[in-house]
């Protein structure tokens, strides 16, 4: 996949969606630890105006990872893209890598894969979807979040890949099954990926790869 570019509005190549006629601007940013997903809060809070970014006028976060999650967190100026990809029929692809307590084997990601019973609040229970589990190593060179696990701790990684998003459902999905969650890193909303962007950074995308690799086109 190549990796994205600045790209100046007017290089932007139509869509078969007709695009906004004025500029909007699309980013992808790692968002760090202990950083809540909002540019203004009533608390006392890390929040994504502290970053060493001047986002333009209007840009918000399309969805939103926990204050205690890392990752890829999208962000724009364009309005449209969050009934676009959240109230979409076609439900959106995300992948995560997890780190839990303890040693987790393949019979844990089976049960994961294959749904497990989590409390919403809508109801006592519910059994999410079947998704995608993979046992993994930490990968090579992952960036600190400055909270790791002390080195005695036994610990398990996994990538969890799901098309449902319940409130902290890879969370309580990884708690079900005995092994907490102690990191949680987003990589992808579809086609676009964290890639090697480092806690803070931020990568600009233009118009249209941001709506092809996201298949809102």
């Amino acid at each position: 996949m190549n990796r994205s570019a600045c790209v100046a509005p007017h290089n932007l190549i139509a869509l078969r969606m007709p695009l906004p006629e004025e500029p909007y601007r699309y980013f992808v940013l790692n968002k760090p630890y202990n950083m809540v997903s909002q540019f203004v809060s009533p608390h006392w809070v890390r929040l994504l105006r502290h970053l060493n970014f001047d986002f333009p006028e209007g840009t918000h976060a399309i969805g939103r990872l926990d204050k205690d999650s890392e990752g890829l967190l999208l962000l724009t100026t364009d309005t449209r893209i969050t009934r676009l990809l959240f109230q979409s029929k076609v439900p959106h692809f995300r992948k995560y890598l997890v780190q839990v307590r303890g040693v987790a084997d393949e019979a844990v990601a089976e049960q994961l894969r294959n749904g497990v019973p989590i409390p919403v609040a809508e109801e006592a229970s519910y059994v999410t979807k079947p998704c995608e589990v993979e046992l993994v190593e930490e990968p090579a060179g992952l960036f600190s979040n400055g909270k790791e696990l002390h080195e005695r701790v036994p610990r398990s990684w996994m990538t969890i890949s799901l098309t449902e998003g319940k409130y902290h459902q890879v969370r309580k999905m990884v708690q079900a099954v005995g092994h907490p969650c102690k990191r949680l890193i987003r990589l992808a909303i579809e086609d676009i990926e964290l890639q090697d962007l480092q806690p803070g950074e931020i990568r600009e995308m233009n118009q249209e790869e941001f709506y092809r690799q996201l298949r809102l086109g």
